[in-house]
């Protein structure tokens, strides 16, 4: 549909089994890009080999994908994970800015977060978007021929919550970081834009929900259970968003159909939030 063929994609968070990273990547391999999935390590499981599934998976179907490790937040990782795509597949022509600080410790108060906390969630969603997005955007200006960053923020980036206060900064900040680049890479004809989810069903939940429960007789899987009906019952479009939900406009923003939409924060929230 989106006629991707030729172009290369890295994707940053890209190995949890259920996680919006391996949605996005696999669709991306579908519509014809050759992928570069990276993650801060291998993140297997006994249930799931992560980063090395999601390289399998999209190679097995008769896609190209590679895997890299490495930490978004840490400038000489991203180097590396810049100069192995490079060397694997020649060029990036989209980046998807996926990684994000593990849910959960950072869903308290502020007169309760930890300073390390705070510093974790700012490094990795936000510092590290904007490490990921320098390195491509240098070699973007260098090949020349445009590109396209997609930031994922969150709707959560447009309206503050309580017990979200160093999520929510890095996801507002996210979308001021979108808006100016754009304006900076225009004239390259790099188009840069940010998503912005609602809840999406995937292994983050359960994290929130270990942090957000009432009390300590509810148990994190019931209250996980819990935070997904609620959204089911009141999401106007009748269910939590899914990753092919994300997936689905990351592609279409990835695509040549998008050539002239930049800056933009586009919520994927099923009506739940429309600002």
């Amino acid at each position: 549909m989106y006629a991707l063929d030729g172009k290369v994609a890295i994707v940053t968070g890209a190995g949890g089994k259920a996680g919006i990273g391996r949605g996005i990547a696999t669709r991306l391999a579908a519509e014809g890009a050759a992928i570069v999935a990276c993650d801060i390590n291998d993140n297997g499981t006994p249930e799931w080999s992560g980063l090395p599934a999601v390289v399998d998976e999209i190679n097995s179907s008769g896609g190209k994908a590679i895997g890299l490790t490495g930490s978004v937040a840490d400038s000489d990782d991203v180097a590396s994970i810049v100069e192995g795509a490079i060397a694997e597949f020649g060029q990036i022509d989209i980046l998807v800015n996926n990684a994000g600080a593990p849910a959960g410790p950072d869903r308290v108060n502020v007169i309760d977060l930890p300073e390390d906390v705070w510093d974790l969630v700012i490094d990795v969603n936000l510092k590290g978007t904007f490490l990921m997005s320098q390195a491509i955007s240098r070699h973007m200006i260098h090949r020349g021929g445009g590109g396209k960053i997609i930031n994922m923020s969150s709707v959560s980036g447009k309206i503050g919550n309580a017990k979200f206060a160093a999520y929510c900064s890095s996801k507002f900040g996210v979308i001021g970081f979108t808006q100016s680049l754009a304006k900076e890479m225009a004239e390259h004809k790099v188009n840069v834009n940010a998503i912005c989810p609602s809840l999406v069903e995937t292994e983050r939940v359960y994290g929130m929900a270990s942090a957000l429960k009432p009390n300590a007789e509810t148990s994190t899987e019931e209250w996980r259970d819990e935070m997904v009906a609620r959204v089911n019952a009141t999401n106007p479009l009748g269910r939590i968003a899914q990753a092919k939900d994300v997936a689905d406009v990351t592609a279409f923003l990835a695509s040549s159909q998008a050539d002239y939409l930049t800056g933009l924060a586009i919520n994927v929230a099923g009506g739940s939030h429309m600002g």
